[in-house]
């Protein structure tokens, strides 16, 4: 595989098709939101779409927006599902996230979140998978992988928060890691799906006053966990425009450099574009 960056922004009236032919397109709309192009199919990860500003998550705790989405709702375009890693957290899921969810077709989360939501939510346990039909023929299978969003033990504090692999004939195996922080699912997923073409990585080092220790990955755990998968790309999401991320793209980009990485690492900026082709 190979891939290319988009030299230009996303368009400023709609996330533009990229072609992603038997590759993976990936938009970064900014936090965890991103659209991704693979067989035909455009799905969304984790909408936030809201304003930057000060979102309760509890008793006197607060996490900080710091930057808005590089486009909203209305611009998105058509969007075939919607791969939601969880709910409960606003970082993930916000009021205008909430809305957008009231329209899409169809919504791959947990069983708690397809409770609360409803409508179009369809919950994935543990390892099943939904196929989706693809616009020239075939399906795009999405498995539900399981994720930890926090150190071990941390299950009741952060509720449950699902990961997704997405594979189909002549396509890129693709792994979409949710808020996982836990190395040790990284390495029964890779022991379970083989090896990953193309890893999406939730990273930024989160960190709350809830929780000791990291709630998303370190960018020395995305460099570790892309050898844990044999990804010979890596494409993070989430280690920006949040207060409680503890490390940026900066650090990412050290860690992979550190690691002897770098030509595996994909880092985009909300609003840019790149495809990673077979």
């Amino acid at each position: 595989m190979n891939h290319r960056t988009s030299p230009s922004a996303l368009s400023p009236t709609s996330v533009p098709s990229v072609g992603a032919g038997r590759g993976l397109g990936v938009h970064l709309l900014g936090g965890p939101t991103a659209v991704l192009e693979i067989g035909g199919l455009r799905l969304l990860t984790d909408p936030a779409f809201d304003e930057p500003g000060e979102y309760p998550v509890g008793p006197g705790r607060v996490l900080v927006k710091t930057a808005p989405p590089a486009l909203r709702p209305p611009r998105l375009g058509p969007i075939d599902a919607v791969l939601l890693s969880h709910d409960q957290h606003p970082d993930n899921l916000d009021v205008s996230g909430r809305a957008y969810l009231t329209e899409a077709p169809l919504v791959l989360t947990t069983a708690g979140a397809a409770v609360r939501l409803a409508g179009t939510a369809r919950a994935l346990a543990l390892w099943e998978h939904a196929d989706l039909p693809r616009p020239g023929g075939g399906t795009l299978r999405v498995t539900r992988v399981p994720a930890l969003h926090g150190p071990e033990g941390s299950e009741h504090l952060v509720g449950e928060v699902a990961g997704f692999v997405l594979s189909g004939e002549d396509l890129p195996t693709v792994y979409v890691s949710g808020d996982n922080a836990s190395l040790r699912i990284v390495r029964e997923i890779a022991a379970r799906t083989g090896p990953i073409d193309v890893a999406v990585l939730f990273a930024g080092a989160a960190r709350t006053a809830l929780i000791d220790g990291h709630l998303t990955l370190t960018g020395a755990q995305a460099a570790e966990a892309a050898v844990l998968l044999g990804a010979r790309h890596v494409v993070p999401l989430h280690f920006e425009g949040w207060g409680h991320f503890t490390e940026g793209g900066d650090e990412l980009r050290e860690a992979f450099d550190r690691a002897g990485l770098a030509d595996r690492l994909t880092l985009l900026s909300p609003g840019r574009s790149a495809v990673v082709a077979l």
